[in-house]
């Protein structure tokens, strides 16, 4: 993907498991929309998700911030799901810079991450979604709520990013 590409998100909310297909570098610019599709699935009784990384070229905090509260959701039994059994949450074909970041930050304890090199068919998922406009306090509670969630996927992260927790939560307060 040429760098002048915009990153988008491919999806299939329709499929078993749901697949995102990351595109481009997923960050806390374009988080917001896969937040809010992963949210919505989550409400609709989907629990098992596909998170495709084979084009994705970079992530940032605030997108594994997002993952990590999914998978922490789908980890937990779910009432929708055949005999209240969790879901399950998928990463696959990451690179290995993509692999080093999730498991710095503790994304392998509630997903499971596959980044063989073998061929994988989720069928096409070629519905964009749409990137969503925020106000600067509403990304500061998204990458706040990203953030925590790193916390509570590993307790290691409170070091890594207790002074961004802190300047979030000042953030947020003040408006």
């Amino acid at each position: 993907m040429p760098e002048t590409a915009k990153p988008v998100y491919l999806v299939d909310a329709y499929s078993d498991p749901v697949v995102i297909r990351v595109e481009g570098r997923a960050s806390i610019q374009n988080s917001a929309s896969v937040h809010d599709f992963i949210t919505e699935c989550i409400r609709k009784g989907k629990t098992r998700f596909v998170v495709d990384f084979q084009k994705c070229e970079s992530m940032d905090s605030t997108f594994l911030g997002v993952l990590v509260g999914a998978a922490i959701t789908l980890s937990k039994p779910c009432a929708t799901a055949p005999q209240n059994t969790p879901g399950s949450f998928v990463l696959a074909r990451m690179s290995q810079r993509n692999l080093e970041l999730a498991r710095n930050l503790g994304l392998h304890h509630f997903a499971t991450i596959d980044c063989g090199d073998f061929p994988m068919h989720f069928g096409a998922p070629c519905a964009p979604l749409s990137p969503k406009a925020l106000t600067e306090i509403e990304h500061a509670k998204l990458a706040l709520e990203a953030h925590e969630n790193l916390l509570e996927a590993d307790e290691s992260n409170r070091a890594k990013f207790q002074d961004v927790v802190a300047f979030l939560k000042n953030r947020v307060e003040q408006k």
